[in-house]
């Protein structure tokens, strides 16, 4: 049984360019958020499978490698649970509708936006999780 320690909200990060995704990453861990990140929808998806629960905070792009886009992704991640934050992301006007609550961030984003949603998701005072490190999917 792991050691119990201070909550850590978790991220998934789905980014199909090694830059962006790198980014992303170390401006939520920055941010004291444990990060899962993904370079597709159908490898997050598995991930969603499997820890979609413990989730807080997912940001996709809309173009990914694979055959699923980050909006259909954003669907899927609703069903695995709903009270996710969900962000899209894209350098080109969304043509498709986002799921409810869900948020569309234009390419650049700024990094004091990652930061503040990091902040935002990760208060939840009083609650504790076991911990785990940044993986890669």
């Amino acid at each position: 049984m792991g050691q119990s320690k201070p909550f850590r909200a978790i991220a998934l990060v789905v980014e199909d360019d090694p830059m962006q995704r790198e980014m992303l990453c170390l401006l939520l861990e920055e941010s004291e958020v444990d990060v899962i990140e993904c370079e597709s929808a159908e490898a997050a998806e598995a991930v969603l499978k499997r820890a979609g629960g413990s989730v807080a905070l997912m940001m996709t792009d809309v173009q990914l490698a694979g055959n699923m886009s980050g909006v259909e992704l954003a669907r899927i991640a609703r069903r695995y649970n709903p009270d996710m934050d969900v962000i899209v992301t894209s350098g080109r006007p969304l043509r498709e509708d986002l799921p409810d609550g869900a948020k569309f961030w234009s390419k650049p984003w700024a990094p004091l936006d990652v930061i503040r949603e990091a902040e935002r998701v990760s208060y939840q005072p009083g609650a504790e999780v076991d911990a785990e490190p940044r993986r890669r999917q």
